[in-house]
């Protein structure tokens, strides 16, 4: 059994059993180990209206190149970069032949992000060492239905410190109330928490919110991470949804960040 198909198999049988549940007292824990701060910087919006679109800290001075698995129908969010910051992006998606814009900033490779290489997959760590020749900021958007786990896992620290801000979007996260789930998606989130803070989280609402106990998870939540050396921690209060927050699925009930997140 890969990564992907032990994330789907502990989702279905999160929470089954009182003897798989994780305890209150550690899905607390991580929840304020990871929850949103002020990191001293106003949040932009890239990408446009609705899904796709995501809030950065406006630090993206510098930053030469966006790595974007996960290319779908949309590129907006690639478009906005290079008008903005002459940002090139690198994309990568097999389920596509390309993407739907044409740009001179893009380059489109059709692979799977994955944690090997063959003909159908790249690694994270290979994929960024073919593409970048410098020490400039790199911007990391990761949007690859399952599959972060795995190369989050696979990958190694030293290459995430190389992107300045990251946006990863973390599905089936309330599988963390199985207690066997919760230790494997620590271990991934571990992976960030020396060098990142978490600047911004966005529930995308076309999954719905599960609750137990005092607790609430979103399956599905869009983490904006800044790296620490561009953090400078203030006192100003946050607020869910921000401004500039939108939802997801028009179509779908609205669903905003609980408060046991960041309140």
């Amino acid at each position: 059994m890969n990564l992907r198909d032990l994330v789907r198999q502990l989702f279905l049988t999160s929470g089954k059993s009182i003897a798989e549940a994780t305890d209150i007292k550690d899905l607390e824990r991580f929840i304020k180990k990871f929850s949103p701060k002020s990191v001293g910087k106003k949040l932009i919006r890239f990408g446009g209206e609705g899904d796709g679109a995501y809030l950065l800290p406006d630090d993206l001075s510098g930053i030469s190149k966006c790595f974007s698995p996960g290319v779908d129908e949309m590129s907006t969010f690639e478009e906005e970069l290079a008008e903005r910051y002459n940002i090139y992006s690198f994309m990568t998606d097999f389920s596509v032949d390309k993407p739907s814009i044409d740009s001179k900033f893009f380059h489109f490779d059709k692979k799977f992000l994955g944690n090997k290489n063959d003909e159908k997959f790249i690694r994270l760590e290979d994929w960024v060492q073919n593409n970048t020749n410098d020490d400039s900021d790199l911007l990391l958007q990761m949007d690859i239905e399952g599959a972060e786990y795995e190369v989050i896992i696979d990958t190694p620290k030293d290459v995430f410190k190389k992107f300045r801000i990251m946006v990863v979007e973390f599905h089936h996260l309330d599988m963390i109330f199985n207690k066997n789930a919760f230790k494997m998606v620590e271990a991934v989130f571990d992976k960030f928490s020396s060098d990142f803070t978490v600047a911004h989280i966005h529930p995308n609402n076309s999954r719905p919110i599960i609750s137990k106990n005092s607790i609430e998870i979103p399956e599905l939540l869009e983490f904006t991470f800044l790296r620490n050396d561009r953090v400078h921690l203030s006192d100003e209060k946050l607020k869910f949804p921000h401004d500039l927050d939108e939802q997801c699925a028009p179509h779908r009930p609205s669903r905003h960040l609980p408060k046991c997140w960041w309140n």
